[in-house]
């Protein structure tokens, strides 16, 4: 058996793209539009993992409340510096819910609300202003 992906669904292509690509550095790895069912696949990678995949599926016109349910936890990222993505993110207005206090793990939310933890290679020093900052929200 060879785990493929996971499927998050999502109401607007763009807004998601522009946070798993240029907030994430995810790396889009191919796209199938298909008019006749009404949807758009889109297959992310990180550039350093291409064969672990997050599935992008857009249901064409749905309004459908994708909520916030808690039987799906979070995706899960190894980064090189914590710090660094977290300020990236932020300066692109995501809030950082749960900040990398211990330099090792921090939570942010997708467009869609997915919970997205972000987990250090290694730990660095505990830095501000992440050190002092409050859980925000929920993950």
């Amino acid at each position: 058996m060879k785990y493929l992906h996971s499927m998050v669904r999502v109401h607007d292509l763009d807004a998601s793209l522009r946070f798993y690509c240029d907030g994430l550095g995810l790396k889009q790895v191919r796209r199938m539009d298909v008019p006749e069912g009404k949807y758009t696949l889109i297959y992310l990678a990180a550039p350093d993992n291409p064969e672990v995949e997050v599935e992008l599926t857009h249901n064409w016109g749905s309004d459908e409340d994708y909520g916030s349910a808690r039987n799906f936890g979070h995706l899960a990222f190894r980064v090189e510096d914590i710090y660094a993505l977290c300020e990236h993110l932020q300066s692109m207005g995501y809030t950082i819910h749960r900040p990398p206090r211990d330099g090792h793990m921090a939570f942010v939310r997708s467009p869609d609300r997915i919970s997205i933890e972000l987990l250090q290679d290694g730990r660095l020093p505990p830095r501000e202003p992440w050190a002092s900052m409050p859980n925000t929200g929920t993950w």
